[in-house]
């Protein structure tokens, strides 16, 4: 059996950093995830209790197969409704991803081009100090 060796205080605070960019970076790209405009028609909460208040009607005299469908519906709908009122301040997030963006991208070796297609903009990369070229 081999000897462990503690782990020096450098590579400890090398770690540690990884682990707090990877956060910064994580969150940052689940804020533009969950604040990506979707396709089609934006719902309002107006127009979701129009549509909550229709299936309440709808439940009255559904078969069994429909009742389901509704009531799976009436629960996405409120989750939705409930999704609305939580803001996401993507200001901070971002400006918190510029401070770390090019040195995880820089140990991760993570191309200018793989950030784009995640739906980073140019500005923010610019902003953090990653290039084309990088």
């Amino acid at each position: 059996m081999a000897d462990k060796r503690p782990m020096s205080d450098a590579h400890k605070a090398a770690l540690a950093k990884g682990r707090a960019e990877g956060r910064v970076v994580r969150e940052y790209l689940e804020g533009l995830r969950a604040t990506k405009p979707k396709r089609g028609r934006k719902r309002t909460p107006e127009t979701i209790e129009k549509r909550l208040g229709k299936i309440e009607e709808e439940l009255a005299d559904a078969s069994p197969i429909d009742e389901l469908a509704l009531v799976q519906e009436r629960r996405d709908l409120h989750d939705e409704l409930a999704a609305m009122s939580e803001t996401i301040d993507m200001a901070a997030l971002e400006n918190a991803f510029v401070e770390v963006a090019s040195s995880y991208s820089d140990s991760k070796k993570i191309a200018y081009a793989s950030w784009r297609d995640v739906g980073v903009e140019a500005s923010v990369l610019k902003r953090a100090g990653i290039s084309r070229g990088a």
